[in-house]
């Protein structure tokens, strides 16, 4: 695409790959952490989750520049450019965190999905025994495993259904985006949300001190742009046909459909959080339920029905989303690792590998971080794995060859991607003396 056709527009409409990244990391973790950041912390620590998508979206910048000057799948160039045993480490963490995350993320849907018909149907097993509730969930979590393998089994049929899974991104992104907007407009207006802290929130003055803080610091490392993302964003690259003509398109695609979102609706959720539910007498940390964040809507004036509504289809959108590129992701692990062809029965089986994690309904009771944060929180540390690899690959003549950037945008770009790697090694580092009790 020439330079001179990008607009804003167009860059929404044709661009896919930036907003898949979009769809696999607004899902649950994000959302989680969001709430958590406003709702138990405040403003304090606004500046997490951008600082965290900042170092994320200057590796897939990365990732964006090697595919497409090459043309070469990710793993193939990380196995023969840097270190087989390295690539492996990366393919195998990509497909343990997709898997991971399901524990988290089949719960939480399922939960959104109890929400939603307990509203709407005023259907509900809350009074009956935990095995019974605990089957209910199973069968939810079921169902959205079956929307979601059934979008993924024909995902290598064709354009039409991967361009309608995508619009369908755009539009769950664009709804929870304006209902939270609502919410802070409305919390606004009610004088209930201190701009000039918000503000200060977003400059890194503080850290957090506790276990609890340390692992939604993580937990925000390790959605905003996950281990499986640099995995499988590549691959998406190389599915849409794009080449060296595409890559300042793919750029902006990956601000468009990854970085704004996410800024907006993590922004959006955290400071309407702080703004209806910090310093309240709920006791959030850890018993965040689905009814409690809904009230944020019901409470600016949406009504009783429709705002007990917009939280759980808004978050189980989210989560179809990246369980559909969660499975994916296994697919392309499985491509590389095992030689399984796309569209083979193979191949569509090792989609499935995530499966299992359905079981983690049997470890549900809220919504809050007692599996989505420190499922998170674990793939937070992976990072260094992929970001490593991909910092040396930018480097290696052999393999850019003219591509590979010199002079004084390459000393940019490096410095830039080493503080990246720093960063999350330092997190890492800290959290472990944390959680082990050297501080704090």
């Amino acid at each position: 695409m020439a330079v001179a056709e990008i607009t804003i527009l167009n860059a929404i409409q044709k661009g896919g790959p930036g907003w898949l990244q979009g769809a696999m990391t607004l899902g649950g973790g994000s959302a989680v952490t969001s709430l958590t950041v406003g709702a138990v912390y405040g403003y304090e620590f606004l500046w997490v989750q951008p600082v965290s998508m900042l170092i994320g979206c200057i590796m897939l910048f990365a990732i964006c520049h090697q595919t497409l000057s090459t043309g070469e799948a990710p793993y193939q160039a990380m196995k023969k450019y840097v270190s087989a045993p390295l690539a492996m480490a990366w393919a195998l963490a990509a497909l343990a965190s997709s898997v991971i995350f399901g524990f988290s993320h089949y719960p939480l849907g399922a939960g959104m999905l109890e929400e939603a018909i307990s509203v709407s149907l005023q259907f509900n097993l809350n009074e009956s025994s935990s095995l019974a509730r605990n089957l209910y969930l199973l069968v939810l979590a079921v169902l959205i495993w079956c929307i979601c393998a059934s979008i993924v089994w024909r995902h290598g049929d064709g354009g039409k259904v991967i361009r309608t899974f995508e619009n369908a991104i755009k539009i769950v992104t664009a709804f929870v985006v304006l209902s939270f907007a609502w919410v802070v407009v409305e919390t606004s207006l009610a004088g209930r949300v201190e701009w000039g802290q918000v503000l200060l929130g977003y400059i890194p003055t503080s850290i957090p001190q506790d276990f609890a803080g340390v692992t939604m610091m993580l937990s925000a490392l390790g959605t905003a742009v996950g281990i499986n993302m640099t995995f499988v964003y590549g691959y998406t690259l190389l599915d849409r046909g794009w080449g060296r003509d595409e890559r300042r398109f793919a750029s902006i695609d990956v601000v468009l459909g990854l970085v704004f979102p996410y800024l907006l609706v993590t922004g959006l959720i955290s400071i309407a959080a702080a703004g209806a539910m910090f310093g309240g007498d709920m006791d959030i940390q850890g018993r965040l339920s689905p009814a409690n964040a809904s009230q944020m809507f019901v409470d600016a004036g949406m009504g009783e029905l429709a705002g007990r509504l917009i939280f759980p289809l808004g978050i189980l959108g989210m989560v179809i989303g990246t369980l559909v590129m969660h499975m994916l992701t296994c697919g392309a692990v499985a491509s590389e690792l095992w030689g399984y062809h796309r569209g083979t029965r193979a191949y569509r089986l090792a989609c499935l590998i995530p499966t299992p994690a359905i079981l983690g309904v049997f470890l549900w009771t809220t919504m809050g971080p007692y599996l989505v944060l420190p499922t998170s929180a674990i793939c937070g540390m992976l990072m260094p794995i992929a970001y490593i690899g991909w910092f040396l690959l930018n480097n290696n003549e052999s393999f850019l060859g003219q591509d590979r950037p010199t002079g004084s945008k390459a000393r940019l770009f490096n410095l830039a991607m080493l503080l990246c790697i720093v960063t999350v090694v330092i997190s890492v580092l800290y959290s472990t003396a944390v959680g082990v009790g050297l501080i704090g």
